[in-house]
Order: structure tokens, then sequence, then C-alpha cells
């Protein structure tokens, strides 16, 4: 197996995350986004999972794809709904596959519900149960949240799960998406004093839409948006809103365009910041579109194209 964790030692990896497409339509597309990707030699590409355990089947075609193009494919994978033999089952599926990276989540919990309906109510019961029963046949990632999960009491609360998690035996850390950098640097401290000396993987979604941006950023993780961002956001205001499904803003395209392209420009600052603090890792959200990811890798000098 090529552990990515070892390889974190020695250089800054470059990465991707796609998620299984619900359409016909999109799976037929896939392939070609991943060899455009590919290009870009990445270390690996991790394909989500989908809430509540959806789209598994998908989620596999996905990796067998990746495999076929060259590289690393690395599975979400979460206990929402999962019993222990059920997980058991479905990795040593994975496993059968050839795919033996996995990120270890919790997931979302269900709508409606109050615990994750399955055996494991924590990603730490997770990560410890594939060591157990699979012993180093995975290698495993977690995720990490500089800004503390939006479920966890505290940050403080939250890093010391994520020390229990590289107690239990994970390998690596996939962060969140975090903006605020000052708050990133203080995680980065503070989860060394704690003992984690797990590899940094840093997660980055590429900024090209209002309404997205706002979306992952409030509904999903509840992030700081920093100054800078927030008037990007204003100076390309789309009227009424950004998520009105007809907006009657004259210059809607322009806007549009404009945002985007400040937008790139804005993540390429980003990670110019993320590689001058060490990390090991830039794990870039690809969305399932390359056109954008590839101007951002090629503006950054992430690869030099030899």
């Amino acid at each position: 197996m090529t552990k990515l964790s070892e390889m974190m030692k020695e250089k800054q990896l470059l990465s991707f995350e796609l998620f299984p497409p619900k359409t016909d339509k999109g799976m037929e597309n896939l392939p070609g986004t991943i060899e455009k990707l590919c290009e870009f030699k990445p270390e690996y590409i991790s394909c989500t999972y989908g809430a509540g355990g959806g789209n598994v089947g998908r989620n596999r075609e996905v990796c067998q794809e990746i495999i076929k193009a060259g590289t690393i494919p690395v599975t979400h994978f979460t206990v929402i709904k999962n019993t222990k033999e059920g997980i058991k089952e479905q990795l040593q599926t994975y496993l059968d596959e050839g795919v033996d990276h996995m990120l270890a989540l919790r997931g979302d919990i269900p709508r409606g519900e109050t615990t994750t309906c399955g055996d494991f109510n924590y990603a730490t019961d997770l990560v410890a149960f594939v060591r157990k029963e699979f012993g180093d046949k995975f290698e495993i990632a977690v995720a990490g949240s500089p800004e503390g999960h939006i479920a966890c009491r505290s940050l403080e609360s939250d890093i010391a799960v994520l020390k229990q998690k590289q107690d239990n035996g994970a390998d690596y850390i996939m962060t969140q998406l975090c903006w605020d950098m000052e708050q990133f640097k203080y995680w980065l401290d503070a989860i060394d004093k704690a003992g984690v000396t797990m590899p940094i993987d840093v997660g980055i979604m590429p900024i090209l839409d209002q309404a997205a941006t706002i979306n992952m950023a409030l509904s999903r993780n509840g992030c700081v948006m920093p100054r800078e961002l927030s008037r990007l956001i204003s100076k390309y205001w789309i009227f009424p809103n950004p998520f009105d499904k007809e907006p009657f803003d004259d210059a809607l395209e322009q806007k549009k365009a404009d945002f985007k392209k400040a937008g790139i420009e804005y993540t390429i600052k980003q990670i110019d910041e993320y590689r001058a603090l060490g990390i090991n890792g830039i794990h870039l959200y690809a969305l399932n579109k390359w056109k954008d990811v590839a101007e951002i890798i090629n503006a950054s000098g992430m690869r030099t194209m030899i």
C-alpha cells in the first residue's frame, strides 16, 4: 500500500475531492473530468459517500474510475445507519475492489433523528473498529475542524476528540474548509500542544459562486467569513439575492463572471498562505469540474508541467 501519510512527510501533496453524480449523464461525464484532473498528477482523489450512506454504489464506481486514471482513490465512509457487520462487509468489498484508503466520518445525522441510527455515534469508534477488524489494511484519514465542529461543545473538546482519533489509529487529517487564517494558525498551535502529530491535508473550496460560498459557510460548517471575502460578495451582489432563482439584476452575467474571477484570485492567495505555513497537502474540492480548478492550479504554481 502507498501510504499518503508517509508521502506527506516528504513533500506537500495535491489532491482533489469529487462526489458521485446523481444522474447517468453526470456519471458519463465524470471519467473525462478525472482524466483532466489527473494531468496535474494528484497524489490522490477522494470521493464523498452521500448523506445517510446514499449513492454508495456510485461512490464505488467513481473509485474505480479513479483507479483506471492512475491515481489513489480515498473513499469517504460514514457510520450513518450502519451496523458493525454492515461496515465490515462494505469495507471488505472496497478492499476486494482495490480501495484501501478511507476518510472515516460520523456523517450528518438523518433528518428528524437525534442519533446516527447505527451501531456507532462517533468517527472515533469507526477508526477503532476498522483498526480492530482490518489491522493496517486501510490507511485512515480523519476530519479536522480548525474552527471546531458545529456539533462539538467547544474547540477544546473537538481537539481532544482529534487526539482520540489519532490514539485509535488514524493516519492523517483532512480539514474542513477554513477561511480565517488567524484561527487556523491558532488551531495548528493548539493541536500541537495536545500531542496531535498527524500530517495535515487542508480542504479548500474554490470560490466561484456567491450562493454556493454562502451556503457552504453557513449551512454546513458555521465558518467565519473574513471581511475581504464578505466585501467581494457585497461588491458583486446579485439582486435581490444570490439564492433567487429569477434574479432581476440587470448586470447578472457580468457580476457572475467578475465574482468568479475575483473568487479564483482569492482562492489562489489562500493556497499561498496555507503552503507558506508548511501544511502537508492541499485538497481542492473540484466540485466535479476541472476548468476552474485547472486555472487555480496553473496560476498558483502548485504544479510545474514538464
